[in-house]
C-alpha cells in the first residue's frame, strides 16, 4: 500500500490540523478472503463466549449505565465507526468515557502541547488525557468500558479474540500487512491486550496484529483468553 500513490490518486486525504490521512470508504483496501479467518468454529466459539460473558456482566453494565448518566449527563455509549473483517466499517460501542465535544478538545490540547502532539502521533494514546471524565478513567482501567463490545461480537462484527479495532485512517499504518488484517473480525481481546495494550508503540501493535492473522489456531484464542483475565485484573498497561 503506497500512501504517497494513493494520496495522489486521492484515495488518501490528508487533514492538516490532525496530521493525518483519511481513506475514503469506497476506496479501503479489500482482502479476497470471501469468509472470516477461523470459519465456523471461530464464530461458534464467539458466540457461546459472548453469551456467556453478557449474562455474568449484565448486572455491571446496568450499574455503569445508570452511573455514567448520573454523574455526566450525557450519552451512555460511544459509537465510533471502526474497519472489521473485508475492509467492511461497522459501529463499535463502548462505554462513553470521554466528555462531550472530546475530539475538538483533543485538537486544541495537540496544538498547544507539543508532547502530546509527538505521544499522539506515536502511540495513538495519551496517558494523561484531558477529555476522560471522572469516571470514564475507572471504566479505562478496570476496561468495563469495552463490554458492549460484546454486542459487536454476537451482531457479527467482531471476534472475542483478534486485530485491534481500528478507524479508517490508522489502516496505512499496517502497509502491505493491511490484506491480514482485513482476514478476520477484530477482536475484543487479542495479541496486543496481552503484551502490554497502552504500553507497546504503534508499530508493535501493528506488527502483533499480523503476526496473529498469520499464525492464527484455534487454540491460540484459547490462549488469548485464558491470558487476558489476570491482566485485565492487575489492570496492566490500561489508560
Amino acid at each position: 500500500m503506497d500512501i504517497n500513490s494513493n494520496y495522489q490518486n486521492g484515495v488518501l486525504s490528508y487533514d492538516p490540523i490532525n496530521q493525518k490521512f483519511t481513506y475514503s470508504s469506497s476506496e479501503m483496501p479489500k482482502v479476497q478472503r470471501t469468509t472470516p479467518l477461523g470459519g465456523g468454529a471461530k464464530r461458534a466459539f464467539d458466540v457461546l463466549v459472548a453469551l456467556v460473558a453478557l449474562c455474568i456482566a449484565a448486572p455491571v453494565m446496568i450499574i455503569t449505565s445508570i452511573a455514567i448518566k448520573m454523574l455526566d449527563g450525557g450519552p451512555v455509549f460511544f459509537v465510533q465507526r471502526r474497519i472489521g473483517f473485508a475492509g467492511r466499517s461497522f459501529p463499535c460501542l463502548k462505554f462513553r468515557t470521554m466528555e462531550m465535544g472530546a475530539e475538538e478538545k483533543l485538537r486544541q490540547y495537540l496544538l498547544a502541547h507539543d508532547w502530546a502532539a509527538a505521544e499522539w502521533h506515536s502511540s495513538r494514546k495519551l496517558k494523561q488525557d484531558p477529555r476522560i471524565t471522572l469516571i470514564g478513567g475507572a471504566l479505562r482501567r478496570t476496561s468495563i468500558d469495552e463490554l458492549p463490545q460484546l454486542f459487536n461480537v454476537l451482531i457479527g462484527h467482531m471476534s472475542m479474540v483478534g486485530p485491534r479495532p481500528v478507524v479508517a485512517d490508522e489502516i496505512q499504518y499496517y502497509g502491505g500487512d493491511a490484506q491480514a488484517y482485513f482476514s478476520t473480525r477484530p477482536g475484543l481481546t487479542g495479541a496486543w491486550q496481552i503484551s502490554g495494550r497502552s504500553d507497546i508503540s504503534y508499530p508493535e501493535r501493528v506488527q502483533l496484529d499480523c503476526r496473529y492473522c498469520n499464525h492464527w489456531s484455534f487454540w491460540r484464542d484459547v490462549i488469548i483468553m485464558l491470558k487476558t483475565l489476570p491482566i485485565l485484573l492487575m489492570r496492566r498497561g490500561s489508560y
